[in-house]
């Protein structure tokens, strides 16, 4: 179980912190899903929970342990919102390999097993991909480093809606392997695989039951 404790983050350039006294739990193969608005945090979040940015107060707990930024970063994969425009490698094969160079045939494989690219050439070029397969491709480059725990920043933007639930189906089938932290602006498809909810809103994160966010979605759409 990974624990935030009154974690804030305050830049010393805002007048205002970007996150306050955040508490939250992420539960073994569980789902745990963060809705709010653009400029509500939830991407500076992520960064801090992969250890991109370090937390000005609090505390991020680990089995019993107390984690810095860098314990951060071997615990935690992050994937980006469009992570295909951060892609490097010419194929498939470089794009795993990156900062892996002594990657085994085998535990390549059994990535992209992972994420049903496994039928695919690894002489294919990553931005030759469909959108699907791009996202695909983004949480094998992650699960090679096996983490502990999927960060995921709006894992379905942009893709139509029958990718976005071929997408969401492989991720249900990965939290029953890992932990899955999603933030979003929108639960949208997300809420089906979902055990636990929150809000953020100015820095500030509520916990709420999947149902009060769909109830506040028809609310939005009039129904």
């Amino acid at each position: 179980m990974l624990y935030l404790r009154d974690l804030s983050y305050h830049p010393t350039a805002t007048p205002e912190p970007i996150l306050k006294s955040i508490n939250l739990e992420v539960a073994p193969q569980q789902c745990s899903l963060i809705v709010g608005p653009s400029g509500s945090g939830k991407s500076t979040l992520l960064e801090i929970l992969a250890g991109l940015a370090e937390h000005t107060s609090g505390e991020i707990v680990w089995r019993e342990q107390e984690l810095n930024f860098l314990n951060m970063q071997q615990l935690c994969g992050l994937v980006f919102q469009f992570p295909e425009r951060h892609f490097c490698g010419g194929t498939i094969l470089e794009e795993l390999r990156l900062g892996h160079p002594e990657l085994s045939s085998d535990r390549i494989h059994e990535a992209l097993q992972e994420v049903s690219l496994d039928h695919l050439p690894l002489s294919t070029a990553p931005h030759a991909l469909s959108g699907g397969q791009q996202r695909r491709l983004a949480l094998a480059v992650q699960l090679i480093r096996q983490p502990s725990i999927l960060l995921l920043d709006e894992p379905t933007a942009g893709l139509d809606w029958s990718i976005r639930r071929q997408l969401v189906r492989l991720l249900a089938k990965l939290k029953t392997h890992w932990s899955l932290l999603v933030v979003s602006h929108d639960a949208g498809d997300m809420l089906e695989i979902a055990d636990r909810c929150w809000t953020l809103k100015h820095g500030e994160l509520k916990e709420v039951s999947p149902q009060d966010l769909v109830d506040q979605k028809l609310e939005r759409v009039g129904c």
